[in-house]
């Protein structure tokens, strides 16, 4: 599939850089197929690359459905800002105003802190409650168990559970299940015609790749299923081109959808700052707000499933907007070129990171113990991983079993970036949490919190491989 030609007919020289990028990519890292969205200078592009399936002839177009993963937190915050100029939810009531008898016993959070991340409840709660309409009724009524880990509106911690929560109050505020809601207030308003949360037979499905027991990308029928509860975290399935529309909504054209003044409002005022595998101001009503050198801001998501792996950026004081899908569990390493460093937002944009130049932490005391994750899983059941921090020089390397998963160097007080086993150092990015007392409380792994301890908990890794995500095994956190 040809790109589009911008004015004159020509392509610009740096899309034809881009998509020689992307091919690169996909040979380098074994991606089977990749989807891309550009908004550039007035005009879209959009391309397929590769197959949907290894071993079927379909190939990817702009009209190819992947699972777009987190991203679809974006649509749910939308839903929720519908029905804010409705007057049927208020970002500043507690959830429980509109859901009686949500987590009793434990600090009321806002609407808003649910939105922007920062409700501070364990974050990754991925408890299958069924297939049906009351799937997602069950899994918020069952977060009673789901334990606090900050106060509300203290702290960034990425937080699925959050946006399950959300979405309830889209159900119960709409009246309908939450995937019929999104239809009706979303999707359907917007003709976006290939996004959905249960395909059909029409669409071309991009197959989920994982690796098999030889190292070759397999396609995994089993890992593209999602439980239904957690569709409003990250179930969403769409093409690149809809999700181009998508940008252009949110960069201002709401038509008769959602305000001018409610689109600003999503991407800004931002909660708690940190990081999330790039520096974030915070987030606002589920858009990630981050900064940049030259002081433009970017707004951003992106999402992850098992060999499901986009990334979603956009500029919208330029009319600049990048999405990718792709298929494959080695997706995160393309998207790390494009979203993460500073190739795509300097060639399209003319913006770049914040400095990062890594140096000895002289306080490295600070950060040494050890770090646990927590999640409970789809059958309902907590599981962890503790990691060990360790001193190497003025860096700090975290261990499993004795084994460095990964190393970090500091760049300032508590931010720092992921090291290469070659020395050299990723633009991906994490940070730590200090209590009031100014003892580092919890490391920040990709958005997820990690509570520090000076000594082992009694078991320092519990069924760790069922973990979802962050995988102990990544050199770097995924995004969502």
């Amino acid at each position: 599939m040809a790109l589009a030609a911008g004015a004159g007919g020509r392509v610009p020289a740096v899309v034809g850089e881009l998509e020689e990028k992307i091919l690169a990519g996909m040979r380098r890292f074994d991606i089977p197929g990749v989807a891309l969205g550009l908004r550039y200078r007035g005009v879209d592009y959009v391309r397929g690359y590769g197959v949907a399936e290894v071993g079927k002839p379909a190939m990817v177009d702009g009209d190819t459905v992947f699972r777009v993963g987190s991203t679809t937190k974006t649509f749910t915050g939308t839903a929720v800002m519908r029905l804010v100029e409705r007057g049927t939810i208020d970002l500043d009531r507690t959830v429980r105003s509109y859901l009686p008898g949500f987590r009793d016993g434990f600090p009321a959070a806002t609407v808003r802190q649910a939105l922007n991340h920062s409700a501070g409840w364990l974050g990754d709660y991925f408890y299958d409650t069924g297939a049906d309409d009351q799937a997602l009724a069950r899994y918020v009524g069952a977060m009673g168990r789901v334990p606090q880990q900050t106060p509300p509106g203290k702290v960034f911690a990425y937080n699925n559970a959050a946006l399950g929560v959300a979405g309830r109050l889209v159900e119960v505020a709409a009246g309908v299940p939450y995937e019929e809601a999104i239809r009706s207030l979303i999707t359907g308003p917007l003709r976006l015609d290939h996004s959905s949360f249960f395909p059909d037979d029409s669409v071309t499905v991009a197959m989920s790749h994982v690796f098999g027991p030889d190292g070759t990308q397999v396609p995994s029928l089993g890992s593209f299923a999602m439980p239904r509860s957690i569709h409003p975290a990250g179930g969403l399935i769409s093409s690149v081109r809809d999700q181009l529309r998508w940008a252009r909504f949110h960069m201002g054209d709401g038509g008769r959808v959602l305000s001018r003044r409610s689109l600003r409002l999503m991407r800004s005022r931002p909660g708690p700052g940190g990081a999330l595998f790039v520096e974030l101001d915070g987030m606002g009503v589920t858009w990630m707000v981050r900064p940049t050198a030259e002081g433009t801001k970017v707004i951003q998501h992106g999402g992850d499933w098992e060999g499901q792996h986009s990334g979603f950026l956009m500029v919208p004081g330029q009319d600049f907007a990048l999405t990718v899908l792709t298929n494959s569990e080695t997706g995160p390493d393309l998207l790390d070129e494009l979203f993460v460093d500073d190739w795509a937002l300097a060639r399209f944009a003319g913006l770049h990171n914040l400095p990062a130049k890594v140096r000895p932490e002289s306080r490295i005391a600070d950060y040494l113990g050890y770090y646990t994750l927590e999640q409970i899983g789809f059958d309902g059941a907590a599981v962890s991983i503790t990691l060990e921090a360790v001193a190497v020089g003025g860096e700090l390397s975290l261990r499993y079993e004795g084994e460095e998963l990964f190393r970090l160097g500091f760049y300032r007080k508590d931010f720092v970036r992921f090291a290469f086993p070659d020395g050299t150092y990723s633009n991906s990015r994490s940070s730590f949490v200090r209590d009031r007392h100014d003892r580092v409380e919890f490391y920040r792994y990709g958005g997820r919190l990690m509570r520090r301890t000076d000594t082992p908990p009694a078991a320092l890794a519990k069924s760790a491989g069922s973990l979802r995500f962050p995988k102990p095994t990544l050199p770097y956190p995924v995004r969502g």
